[in-house]
């Protein structure tokens, strides 16, 4: 039998398991939804620090975070698909989006978004919420938005005579020239690394013809939209204004940057970070950011980015829903900007002090209104790989503007051999 202390103090002790049940334990396990939510790199690192205020606002949801590397995430998410052990919600690259539609892996969040008194889609730059567009359908929410645009030398474009960085090819092409001339045969205007296939589709994309057509068939590289894009990019290295090297063969590309070894880099978001971070402080006044040059005036560029996307066999989808609506609400999007120095997809973040009056994030709010999706095919990301092998041997004279169109046409057309073949048959849309 138990003594008369022991149970004066079993007493207290459920009265204060009652009382802090009170306070906390509101919800017993079998009334809180768990969602399963997968992200990639620094975002998985740094989401988890926003979830917090979800789950106090939204008392039957737990959000349970598993961090994928960006290197392993496609593997990893194609294994989960096929396993069926995909997550409920989950983040996904937008040139990835074709792919996972095509094997019916997400969820339309048309009538959601229609829905939604969070998501405004006429908020969102108009070119990264395409990028979410497949079919009709809106498969994903954006997250983040990259694009890619000038870095350039402020001192050295002044020593050669400009003052404003150029706003069309004809500008940059009499800028790269008088840079070239001023810094002699040892340094270069421009540095465009052959090891990377994104300055050539940025400028590639600031035409209206397609870079595949018939509903991506076939290959459409020999327009005279791309020979005339091919051409110029190979002018930059054929007058000596751009090494032909890759960006392995510069140890540090700031560094080479700070010395004038360079004064234009197509680059994207995370370099005002780094350009920050890695020149020294009597340096930080020589560089600044410049939306691309057009053909025939301020130009387009790439909507990368990464999406919010829900698994079509997920059993929580509303709850899923509803984390995205939080994620996507300007507050947390602007929060998630000073984690992670990603950009905001809604011009309504863009109007947060932290935001609006950055110098570098400028030029990139105004590139952004002229983002482009890229193809929506599956097989795109081979397809730009090849761009980037037959581009390298136009730079190194192998093969000349007409081969190379030829040759990328002849390439795509065997990639998109099985998407023909689909959808001829009706098996994909």
């Amino acid at each position: 039998m138990p003594s008369a202390f022991l149970v004066r103090n079993l007493k207290l002790l459920a009265v204060t398991g009652f009382l802090a049940c009170v306070g906390g334990c509101n919800n017993s396990a079998s009334d809180i939804t768990t969602v399963k939510f997968w992200a990639m790199g620094r975002e998985g690192e740094v989401v988890s620090e926003l979830l917090p205020e979800f789950e106090r606002t939204h008392p039957g949801i737990k959000v349970v975070v598993q961090q994928l590397p960006w290197t392993a995430a496609h593997e990893k998410l194609l294994t989960a698909f096929a396993g069926n052990a995909m997550p409920d919600i989950f983040q996904l690259g937008n040139t990835w989006i074709p792919e996972f539609v095509a094997l019916n892996a997400l969820e339309s969040l048309e009538a959601f978004a229609h829905s939604s008194t969070t998501i405004d889609s006429k908020d969102y730059f108009e070119g990264i919420w395409d990028t979410n567009v497949v079919g009709g359908q809106l498969y994903g929410v954006p997250w983040y938005v990259d694009t890619r645009l000038l870095f350039y030398n402020r001192d050295l474009l002044k020593q050669a005579g400009f003052a404003a960085p150029p706003k069309t090819w004809d500008e940059w092409s009499r800028m790269n020239a008088g840079l070239k001339a001023l810094v002699g045969s040892d340094r270069f205007s421009v540095l465009l690394p052959l090891n990377e296939f994104e300055p050539l589709l940025a400028l590639a994309l600031q035409h209206d013809e397609p870079l595949l057509r018939d509903g991506g068939r076939w290959g459409n590289f020999r327009s005279a939209s791309f020979r005339r894009t091919l051409a110029y990019y190979r002018d930059t290295f054929k007058n000596k204004w751009a090494p032909p090297m890759t960006n392995s063969e510069i140890s540090n590309v700031w560094a080479e940057f700070g010395r004038g070894y360079f004064s234009f880099y197509i680059s994207g978001p995370w370099n005002i970070g780094e350009f920050k971070r890695r020149l020294p402080a009597d340096q930080q006044s020589i560089w600044m950011t410049a939306s691309l040059p057009g053909p025939d005036g301020p130009g387009a560029s790439i909507a990368g980015g990464a999406s919010l996307v829900v698994f079509r066999s997920s059993k929580h989808k509303a709850q899923a829903m509803q984390l995205i609506e939080y994620l996507s609400t300007p507050a947390v999007q602007e929060r998630f900007h000073a984690l992670t120095g990603n950009l905001p997809p809604r011009r309504a973040t863009w109007r947060y002090e932290s935001l609006d009056r950055d110098i570098y994030a400028k030029a990139f709010r105004e590139q952004l209104e002229r983002a482009r999706a890229t193809p929506k095919v599956p097989e795109w990301e081979r397809i730009a790989t090849e761009m980037r092998l037959v581009t390298e041997r136009v730079i190194h004279g192998d093969i000349d503007i007409d081969q190379a169109v030829y040759e990328l046409d002849a390439r795509t057309d065997r990639i998109l051999e099985k998407r023909r073949w689909m959808l001829d048959r009706g098996t994909i849309k």
